[in-house]
């Protein structure tokens, strides 16, 4: 009785985790991500996207880009980074993995979820913030599709840790 009921409690702690969300404060609104759910995700797929990167010398996003996001512009610049990933990335994403092809789509269905509820916000976009992510698709353009799909999904580690690093509200 005492092995299950730790099992039990054992299975409890870890759903509870994956089903935690974060609520961030995204300028003058906020949403809801499951940040434990995405990275998740992401760490079934690295190790992958990453040994499939032959462009070593190529860097689509770069941490300084992210970094530099204006106050008032972090949910315009999500919304555009998301937009990138879901109409881009993860359409042109190809793996031999069954297991990575699953948790590719979790993702992009994560941040199909995670624009929708930004959509709402209305943000407002600087010429500034469009330049920035206008300067992501003009790297990724630069290379071969599935080849720059597959590099923007290695560096998706650097959306991760800024969504990560962004305010939550209590």
């Amino acid at each position: 009785m005492k092995m299950l009921l730790s099992l039990l409690l054992l299975l409890l702690a870890c759903v509870s985790e994956l089903v935690q969300s974060r609520t961030l404060h995204l300028d003058s609104c906020s949403v809801n991500v499951h940040t434990h759910e995405l990275r998740k995700y992401y760490l079934t797929i690295r190790s992958n996207a990453i040994a499939g990167d032959s462009e070593v010398g190529v860097k689509l996003l770069e941490k300084s880009l992210i970094k530099d996001v204006q106050d008032g512009q972090t949910c315009c610049f999500l919304h555009l980074v998301l937009r990138f990933y879901v109409e881009r990335v993860f359409s042109n994403y190809a793996s031999s993995q069954p297991q990575d092809q699953r948790c590719s789509s979790a993702l992009a269905n994560a941040f199909v979820s995670i624009r929708r509820d930004i959509h709402k916000c209305h943000c407002q976009c600087s010429e500034d913030t469009q330049r920035k992510v206008d300067s992501l698709h003009a790297e990724f353009i630069k290379l071969e599709i599935n080849q720059a799909a597959q590099k923007a999904v290695g560096e998706l580690d650097t959306v991760l840790e800024w969504l990560e690093g962004l305010k939550t509200l209590s």
